[in-house]
Parts: C-alpha cells; structure tokens; sequence
C-alpha cells in the first residue's frame, strides 16, 4: 500500500479564509457598526484611539485567521495506509485523524465557486461517529481525479482487494462502475411551485424583520413613517398596491433562493445507492446506501394538499448534506402525488406505498385533539379583552379555527400495519405520512393520560434511528385496544 502524502489544492487557502471571514461576519458587523462607523485618521485627536481600538482589534482578528487559514492548508497532508485514510495538519500542535475505509459509510461532494472555477471538488467523509452534521474528514479542494482516487481506495478496502494508488488506476476501474439511472430530475415549473407553495415568502419576510430588529437605531422610522402618512393621504388603494410589491419582492427573492438550493434537483440510483444532487453555484452530490434509510416521510401542506402535491423526505442513520444538522434528507422537495409512487417503488421495492384503509381515532377521542389547546388560548384570550376592551373580545372568535383545526387533525389521523411495515399519517397543519418497517422501528411506545384512560383511549409512538434523537410518528388518541395490537405487532 502507497504511503505517498497528498497535499490540498492551493485553492484551499482562499476557501479557508472566505469561510472564516464567513463565520465572523456578525462580530465584524457588531464591532463596524458599534464603533458608529467613525473611522479617525488624525492621530492627533484626542477620541483617536478610542475609537480605532475596536478597529485595531478587528485587523489582529483578520490577520490571525488569514495566517491560520494558510498554515492549515500548507501542513495538511492525506494518504492511505493500512485501510484507512489518514489525515494530518496543524503546524505546533499536529492532529491526526485515521478513518479505517470499512467505517466510511458516505463521501459526499461540493463544487463552490472556487471549485468550479478550477475544475475541483470538496470531498466530505461521513461516518457513523460524524456529529452535529459535520462530516469526520474534509479535503476542502482536490483534483477530481484525487477524489476519485478516495473512492476506489475504499471500495476496495471494503472487499478486501489490493489496493493500488495510481490516479490512472483509477479510469481504468471507474469504467467498470455502471451508470446511474436517473429516477427524477425537477423541472423550472416545479421550481416556480416550490417557492410559492412553501415557507420560503415568509422566511424571507421574517428574515428582513430580523435584520430591522438588528439595526432599527440606524433606520429613520420618524421620516418613514411621515412617508407612509403622506402615502394614505392618497388612498387605501396606494397603501395595497405597496404590500403587493412588497410580497411580489418577496416571491421573487423566494424564488431566487429555491433555484440556488434546488436547481437541477436530481435523484439516481446506482446499485444500491441513492444518489442526489443540486444547487446552481454551489452543486452537491450527497450519496445514500439504501439500506441506510430508516423511514420516509411525505409531507404535504394545505396548499400543495390542494394541488395534489407533496414533499418526501428520508430519514438517513447516516449521510446527508454535510453542516446540515438534519439527518432528513429531502429526496422529492416537491412532485405531483401521481407522478411520486413509480420512483419511490424503485428506490423502496420493501415498502407499499398504498393505503387502502386507516385505523382512525373513534368519535369519543374527538375533543382531545382541541381542548389541549384551551390552556393556552383561554389566558390569551383573558389578557387580550382586559388590555385591548372592548375590541380585544374579539380574540373569542379564535375559538373557531382551533376548533376547526383539532377536528381536522381527527380526521386525518391514523395508522395501519400490513406485514412488516407500519404507516402512521398525521397533522399539525400539514399532512404527514410517515412509513417505516419494523426491523427499522428502535422503541415502540405506548402511552396513556389519566383523562385518556377515562374514555379507554391512548396513542402510540415509534421511533426510528435518525440523527442523533431518532425520527418518529404518533397516532394519537386511538382505541387503547389499537395501541396494543400496534405493541404486539412489533413484539413478534
């Protein structure tokens, strides 16, 4: 085996240095702008070192972290040996990490823009021991070759052959990998759907709320406001026409943001992997071993309910988009319900897709999935019509959409177990149908409160291993009766 050392691309530098300065934008912000962006030139003042300190500080800051992005990327070094990738780095205090092949479980790609402006590619190694989302090794920027390179090593760690190190070993071998098929390639329409059915307009709302907060001492409200003042003199009509344009601005950052994230969404099969890919400047290509998946969801929220449309997602024990915390990995982000079950069958040929009839709540457990929410509504409803009387009782006619919403909630829940899988579909607004077979399902639970136990009813919950608390489902409030036969059923 070649105890050859290969080093990073120089591009590395850069890319280390960009995502440190990315890690300290906000204290950079906070030190700019608490510094009231006063820079002093003249040495001679008296406030000049009170107010350049904070600066001064800022350029040490920088200047440590270019010169430890450096130092990083010139000291580190990888190689294979003994069946394990080896990486080392550091310049007074080396660390070493040794990744025997047979514990790598996933290595996942990124191409940034500097990746893609060299034709290079960072690769993520994913193990059972990664935590919090971060990948247990990353060559930040090599060869594409080189990462080809990190693959058949392991492969052929794996089975036990000899290992060569050659790069031009490796065209020879990557020819004798058959191809990918792919099962599903979103379209721009798609895209458009995505950014409108989803969180994304609120998000973008919220987040410019958010940075308002931050800097609302900066912002002239007393000169906006007498803006908007002289705006209503001329009509409701002015006033609507804004917040139009102010929602069609947050479409389309919405929309922006989808086709950064989600463009060019693909999803293939290899063998026995799941292959997913995406984004417009910065691509990753995140590979699943199928017998990886623990348990898939299918979402689907009012609006795509509407327009016969769902989101589905997979719970991984490992892999996934590395600094994403989530173990969930998001194989459809949105397809026609009709088009969705042909690739899902491809991918899943273990799980029926189907369900032909649910075992649901009975009439009696109606009330439990509302007057729960009572205990925060009434005091809300309390506070509101003492403060705000006589208009605050108002707030008494919120009493109608909880209601609303608890009595759909009944109607949408519930389960059913055929062979070795069990299906729970439930909602908090949207619909989720969660799937997953029991050599998968880690705790089967059972519960009853003293007020279920009264009307002989209790709810049932599986968890699956997923991240680092595991995913689960609940059908809540079914017959006690179903709760044991759900526990028996996962008994034997």
């Amino acid at each position: 085996m070649s105890k050859e050392k290969y080093k990073l691309h120089p591009v590395t530098a850069i890319i280390n240095v960009v995502k440190a300065l990315k890690d300290l934008l906000i204290p950079i912000i906070i030190i700019v702008a608490a510094n009231g962006f006063n820079i002093n030139l003249d040495y001679r003042s008296e406030t000049f070192f009170s107010e350049m300190i904070p600066l001064f500080i800022l350029v040490i800051v920088l200047s440590v972290t270019v010169v430890s992005s450096l130092i990083k990327w010139w000291t580190f070094v990888y190689w294979f040996e003994d069946s394990e990738l080896r990486v080392e780095y550091g310049l007074f205090i080396k660390k070493k990490r040794y990744i025997p092949f047979d514990r790598i479980q996933n290595l996942n790609y990124k191409e940034g823009i500097f990746h893609r402006l060299f034709k290079l590619v960072q690769v993520q190694v994913e193990t059972a021991g990664s935590k919090d989302g971060k990948p247990e090794a990353e060559l930040t920027a090599v060869t594409k070759a080189a990462a080809d390179e990190v693959e058949i090593q392991m492969k052929k760690a794996k089975q036990k052959l000899p290992i060569e190190s050659e790069l031009g070993q490796t065209a020879e071998d990557e020819k004798q990998e058959p191809a990918s098929v792919v099962l599903h390639k979103m379209k721009i329409p798609e895209l458009l759907l995505l950014a409108t059915t989803s969180s994304g307009v609120g998000v973008v709302l919220a987040g410019v709320f958010a940075v308002l907060s931050q800097f609302a001492e900066f912002i002239p409200f007393d000169l906006i406001y007498d803006e908007l003042a002289f705006l209503v003199e001329y009509g409701f009509i002015v006033v609507m026409i804004l917040i139009a344009l102010a929602l069609i601005l947050a479409w389309g950052v919405s929309v922006g943001l989808t086709f950064l994230n989600y463009y060019n969404f693909t999803v293939s099969k290899q063998h026995d992997r799941l292959i997913i890919t995406r984004g417009l400047i910065e691509k990753k290509r995140v590979t699943i071993p199928l017998n990886r998946v623990q348990a898939i969801k299918l979402a689907e929220n009012p609006f795509q309910q509407m327009l016969g449309l769902a989101s589905v997602a997979v719970e991984s024990a490992g892999g996934g988009f590395s600094g994403e915390n989530d173990k969930k990995i998001i194989l459809f982000p949105l397809i026609a319900k009709k088009e969705l079950f042909a690739p899902l069958a491809e991918l899943f040929p273990e799980y029926d897709f189907q369900i032909t009839q649910l075992v649901q709540p009975p009439r009696k457990a109606q009330p439990f999935f509302y007057r729960i929410d009572f205990v925060w509504l009434v005091p809300l409803i309390g506070a509101i019509s003492y403060f705000f009387y006589p208009y605050g009782l108002l707030s008494i006619l919120l009493i109608v959409p909880i209601i609303l919403l608890g009595r759909w909630q009944f109607k949408t829940t519930g389960y059913t177990v055929k062979d070795q899988q069990i299906t729970i579909v439930s909602r908090l607004v949207s619909r989720v149908t969660f799937y997953a077979l029991k050599k998968r399902v880690q705790i089967t639970q059972g519960s009853q409160t003293y007020f279920q136990k009264r009307r002989d009813i209790g709810s049932v919950k599986i968890v699956v291993m997923s991240g680092m608390h595991g995913a689960s489902a609940t059908a809540r409030h079914m017959e006690q009766q179903e709760i044991e036969s759900v526990l028996s059923w996962y008994e034997h």
